[in-house]
């Protein structure tokens, strides 16, 4: 990981400075919001949440892309640069470990690493980092002539790994998959390509992890 962090302007006194949050958010295609403006993505919304309710923050600083397995975004972190601290994180990744046939074994291992580092990344405060647990692609039109049985099934055995892996780190794990599966009744959920959640769908996410950030200033 690059040793390099941010110069913020001098025109900002301390007293300022401490009343600015800042907020990590590492993932994939889920976390940058493939498909919709850069408005629409969760991590955007939930910053727009927190501000209109008093709530002095940073732009979301944002480590994802799309297909990225937790491998993947490991090596991205390495090549990044970021600031000494931030005051939340967040995290969401795996769909694409799910995609690729990958052993959850594996994915597990991986996963407890990222959120090790996601808690260092927060000041070694794990309440302030918040596990976003994997949509159900399967439960979409993407989907189609897939097994989709099979892929929630799988999708569910990896997101019971990692709510047992952040709970054993004390992270608040937020369940964003029951909400997914709407997409194939509602795609109103779902962008144009008929797999990644559309600004709507991203709005709820946002909602669930705005009250968590909120909880967590309090």
């Amino acid at each position: 990981m690059y040793a390099c962090f941010s110069i913020l302007p001098s025109s900002l006194s301390p007293s300022m400075l401490s009343k600015t949050y800042t907020y990590l958010a590492l993932g994939d295609s889920y976390t940058i919001g493939e498909g919709v403006p850069v408005a629409d993505n969760f991590p955007y919304q939930t910053v727009q949440l927190l501000r209109r309710t008093g709530h002095d923050f940073h732009a979301a600083e944002i480590i994802a892309k799309t297909g990225w397995t937790t491998d993947e975004l490991q090596q991205g972190i390495a090549g990044s640069c970021f600031q000494k601290k931030y005051d939340f994180v967040s995290l969401l990744i795996g769909v694409n470990d799910q995609y690729r046939g990958r052993a959850v074994s594996e994915y597990a291992a991986q996963f407890e690493a990222l959120l090790q580092q996601a808690i260092q990344f927060a000041g070694d405060r794990p309440g302030h980092v918040f596990v976003l647990s994997i949509p159900d692609w399967g439960a979409t039109p993407f989907a189609e002539g897939r097994n989709r049985e099979q892929i929630t099934t799988e999708i569910d055995l990896f997101n019971d790994t990692g709510r047992h892996i952040a709970e054993k780190y004390r992270v608040q794990f937020i369940d964003i998959t029951p909400g997914t599966r709407e997409g194939i009744h509602d795609e109103s959920l779902l962008t144009t390509d008929k797999l990644h959640p559309s600004g709507k769908e991203y709005a709820r996410w946002a909602k669930e992890l705005y009250s968590a950030i909120g909880q967590a200033l309090h």
